[in-house]
């Protein structure tokens, strides 16, 4: 077990808990990175745990059911105390937290937008008439068909090396996949086209990571303040309140992505169906300098998914099997 008390210059030793991708491994390592540069002294162990998502791979994950699917393991080895913190990709989330478990920080985000590597090196509009395009995801599905209605757009699950491997072998003319995922792993120059957030807007809380950690530990949470960037934090709140007064996760055709300049906040969402039709729209206001700033931030996140289930965006989503009448 660590050691913790109620004062953070007591900690002498932290294990974070990490899926053991080659993705999260890196991650992990860039927030361990920046604890021993705020900790010098501290003792910092690494545990690899396995997911359901990690293990289910022969199935989409809208099949398998459930949300959380790379964190419910994770955040039970948490509540053991197995460990002490939790590094998450912080799109993986469910909107709403187990009542013992916070997030504690947020590092400052990665780039957010989705990209495109196509076999040929063309780009979205380039692809010939029936192109066969790789994603798990019901957002980018949602997306891709509103764009191009043509296209096929095919199942693809793994890690990033797989799923590159797979469009190099000819199962794909091209594949959407995360820029931040591939900056973490030296993979940019593999991007055909960066596909900026008028034409797919990314998932909420794409590019940013959260450290988890067990809501009746302030210690550990002291620890992690360094770490976090309050203008990542302040826009993962906006987005994230927008999911939950959605009520959809992962397996529903939701996204939404939030700016932060000059104190305004500006955050775009956008809720669809898997033929591609979608409904999409912008809140604006100003955060201000105070304590407030973070219940404001998630209020325009909520305001933005009201406007939106109110413009048909309810009925979208009921088609897709998922309650937004909450």
């Amino acid at each position: 077990m660590s050691s913790t008390s109620t004062s953070k210059t007591m900690i002498r030793q932290i294990r974070i808990g990490t899926r053991a991708s080659k993705l999260a491994l890196v991650q992990t390592a860039l927030v361990e990175q920046a604890l021993r540069a705020a900790h010098p002294t501290l003792d910092i162990q690494i545990e690899h745990i396995t997911t359901k998502g990690d293990v289910a791979l022969d199935r989409p994950l809208r099949e398998i059911g459930g949300t959380g699917l790379f964190v419910a393991a994770i955040e039970e080895a948490l509540r053991r105390g197995l460990i002490d913190l939790a590094v998450h990709s912080a799109k993986d989330l469910p909107s709403t937290l187990p009542s013992d478990m916070t997030l504690a920080a947020f590092p400052a985000r990665a780039d957010a937008r989705d990209v495109l590597i196509s076999h040929e090196g063309l780009r979205l509009t380039e692809l010939p008439q029936g192109a066969r395009i790789g994603t798990s995801s019901p957002r980018r599905i949602c997306q891709l068909l509103h764009l191009r209605p043509d296209a096929r757009v095919l199942d693809l699950r793994g890690n990033v090396d797989t799923r590159l491997r797979k469009l190099h072998d000819g199962e794909y003319d091209a594949v959407v996949l995360a820029k931040a995922g591939l900056d973490r792993l030296d993979l940019t120059e593999t991007i055909t086209e960066i596909l900026e957030p008028e034409v797919m807007l990314p998932a909420v809380a794409q590019g940013a990571l959260a450290l988890e950690t067990r809501a009746d530990d302030p210690a550990i949470a002291s620890l992690l303040a360094p770490l976090n960037d309050e203008t990542t934090r302040l826009a993962v709140l906006a987005e994230r309140a927008f999911l939950a007064r959605i009520g959809g996760g992962c397996h529903a055709p939701v996204a939404s992505h939030a700016v932060i300049a000059n104190h305004a906040l500006s955050i775009t969402g956008l809720l669809g169906a898997l033929d591609g039709r979608i409904v999409r729209g912008t809140e604006r206001g100003t955060l201000g300098e105070n304590e407030d700033a973070a219940k404001y931030a998630a209020a325009l996140g909520v305001a933005l998914a009201e406007r939106l289930l109110a413009s048909g965006g309810a009925e979208l989503l009921r088609e897709g099997g998922d309650d937004a009448s909450k």
